[in-house]
């Protein structure tokens, strides 16, 4: 019996949940008791009289441990002159007479100057989008008969030496003379000594090479559309072993704002090399069907054959090979400027992290009760995009659905006071919005069964692919307006941009490129863990959004709470994995195989930075962040793993019907 990729990978993925969900039971620490509950209520034993005279005592015992180790979370520091200092007692008399008493234990640590966490980033990250033309079989060493500014050689000498200069000057002693100068006229010395060096070097490269070089392979030289291989795995793996350094937990969402901006300046790359860039397979085809047509039209004329004329076939045949439309050309083209756009808007929505979270941002200005209007514009302004993006692919009467459900989400939000309708004067009639929440669930719930239905439909008949397809979008279509709901109103446009980015990278990106099953999952992946940062969630147990388990209940209820708090904060992943889902089953037609590789390829990139934080976990477990830090990622990437379980079994599930065809 041959077992499928996505069934393994499944099974495998369940396996690591359960292994993640026992390591987390062993791994947290259990409150203490000292005595068992009944005794605990008890009355406490009294205590012995004082013994006579000539009657020694036996209380001088030293009782039992409770425990046999004592955690010691260490909150905060003070300076050591601030204490021992000649103004400790004036300023800090109580600290200083403790001190003094020996009545608290002190010591004096040397602590190391503050780390600049984004420089690091940065620098580390920097040399991503050009390592992968440089490891390629095209990375060679070419004069610069043209100017050195298109050289590669260039760009590589440039990254490198900013590299250094950041390195140098953010370090703890910046003694370079480049370090006092701006910023501005340190890039350009260092341009000018890449150019100076690019010259040089490339020349004597050129003075080495063999003149007479073989002729290279068409078919061999085509290895980029492999450099994107490279970047995406270099990014994921450096990802994970990033998760190390406290630094890099704490500001986890720069380095995913970062490696999703390099990937859209590598597809940038990649489009304009698609619509531009002249192959020489392309070149050396038109010549040899040209060679045939002159062969073919020579035959003619001696055997006195009536053919129409070679050019006009020529002309039919290479305009096969041309560039799409203009305006697809064009589209295509600002598409990856467009998604940057989107994303350095939803970096100013929501700060989180550490070292930022305390400042303003676009979203707490929005929630101030003084910019109600504009924070309930924009809320419909949102509700209608949201509207518009998803409703072309469902049927007529989720379309109405998905209306009445996105106008109940405007009614809920007014009704706790979030939001207000035009002709609303006050809002005093603030309520729970428990009757317009429960309107919202049942066009959710009436949503996803039409899916459903279809889906069993097309499980049924293993033709029917519209089916399937359609379905699949209407479950999605539901969990959209379900995170319509518990996001809160200035995250909504979270919500519209995600929408849109998959859009448009389906539209312009995907298909035209025609990327592999894999390549499409790690971007799928790489946008959903960067929208689980644009909602304002960070690696800190604090920015979980526990309003969004009571939305439409009454009082607490265990399940649904639980449910309905882990949706709102991983609807960024899961929405960008159903997504996956929808456009691998319409891949099917050009892959059968694409849904079982994407599912594997899903699980792979999912379970491994989980296995590698625990390895790393396990080895920090004495370091001195490990309860404020790295702690709340564990628990963070557990659940996770159990979403990623559950979304690897619908996989599996809407992938049976392949599994019918091949058995039968």
């Amino acid at each position: 019996m041959r077992l499928r990729s996505g069934v393994f990978a499944a099974g495998c993925l369940l396996v690591q949940a359960l292994g993640v969900g026992l390591f987390l039971r062993g791994f947290f620490p259990v409150p203490v008791r000292s005595l068992p509950r009944r005794e605990a209520r008890g009355v406490p034993p009294a205590e012995p009289p004082p013994p006579g005279p000539g009657v020694t005592s036996n209380w001088t015992k030293i009782p039992s441990p409770l425990f046999k180790k004592a955690v010691i979370v260490l909150i905060d520091a003070l300076r050591d002159d601030f204490v021992f200092g000649s103004k400790g007692k004036q300023f800090m008399p109580y600290t200083t007479q403790l001190v003094e008493k020996g009545t608290c234990h002190s010591f004096i640590a040397e602590a190391k100057p503050p780390t600049v966490t984004m420089p690091r980033i940065k620098v580390l990250l920097l040399l991503l989008l050009s390592m992968p033309k440089a490891l390629s079989s095209r990375a060679e060493f070419e004069v610069p008969l043209s100017p050195p500014q298109f050289s590669l050689l260039f760009y590589l000498m440039c990254l490198m030496l900013c590299a250094v200069h950041v390195i140098v000057c953010t370090s703890a002693e910046n003694l370079c003379y480049f370090c006092s100068i701006s910023w501005l006229m340190a890039v350009g010395v260092m341009m000018l000594i890449s150019a100076l060096m690019c010259v040089i070097l490339s020349a004597f490269g050129k003075m080495l090479e063999n003149p007479k070089l073989p002729a290279k392979n068409p078919a061999v030289s085509n290895s980029s559309w492999s450099e994107l291989d490279v970047l995406m795995l270099a990014g994921t793996v450096g990802h994970a072993v990033s998760l190390g350094a406290s630094s890099f937990v704490e500001e986890e969402h720069q380095t995913w704002y970062f490696l999703i901006n390099t990937l859209c300046l590598a597809l940038c790359q990649e489009i304009c090399r698609h619509y531009f860039l002249v192959k020489e397979c392309d070149l050396q085809l038109s010549t040899a069907v040209k060679q045939n047509f002159e062969d073919i039209e020579e035959t003619a004329q001696c055997r006195n054959v009536d053919i129409p004329s070679c050019d006009s076939k020529l002309g039919k045949i290479t305009s096969s090979g041309e560039f799409l439309k203009g305006s697809e050309k064009w589209m295509g083209l600002a598409s990856p400027w467009i998604i940057l756009i989107c994303c350095r808007l939803l970096r100013s929505l929501n700060q989180t992290g550490v070292q930022w979270a305390h400042r303003p941002d676009f979203g707490h200005w929005l929630t101030s009760s003084e910019h109600k209007a504009v924070l309930s514009l924009l809320a419909a302004i949102s509700l209608l995009m949201i509207f518009i993006l998803v409703q072309r692919r469902c049927s007529l009467v989720s379309k109405i659905a998905m209306a009445l459900g996105l106008l109940g989400v405007y009614s809920y939000r007014a009704a706790i006071g979030n939001v207000v309708f035009p002709w609303q004067q006050d809002s005093k009639d603030i309520s729970k919005g428990i009757i317009e929440a429960r309107f919202v669930y049942v066009f959710v719930l009436g949503i996803i069964f039409t899916g459903t239905k279809d889906l069993l439909k097309s499980q049924v008949i293993s033709a029917d692919c519209k089916s399937k397809s359609i379905g699949l979008w209407e479950v999605y279509s539901g969990l959209v307006l379900l995170a319509a709901l518990l996001f809160r109103p200035h995250n909504l446009p979270v919500l519209v941009f995600c929408l849109l980015i998959q859009m448009i990278m389906t539209r312009c990106i995907w298909k035209p490129l025609k990327f592999d099953a894999a390549q499409i999952t790690i971007m799928h992946y790489w946008f959903g863990q960067a929208f689980f940062y644009f909602q304002g969630n960070s690696n800190s147990i604090a920015s979980v959004d526990i309003s969004a388990g009571f939305v439409g209940l009454d009082n607490y209820v265990e399940i649904p709470a639980i449910f309905l708090t882990g949706f709102a904060t991983y609807a960024g992943p899961l929405l960008w994995a159903i997504h996956l889902l929808c456009y691998l089953s319409s891949e099917v037609s050009r892959n059968s195989a694409a849904m079982g590789h994407g599912c594997f390829c899903y699980a792979l990139i999912c379970s491994v930075p989980v296995t590698v934080y625990i390895i790393l976990v396990t080895g920090l477990r004495y370091h001195l962040f490990i309860w404020s830090v790295f702690s709340p990622k564990l628990l963070y990437e557990g659940v996770r793993v159990f979403v990623t379980a559950a979304v690897c079994l619908f996989f599996t599930a809407m992938d049976q019907n392949r599994s019918q065809k091949i058995h039968d």
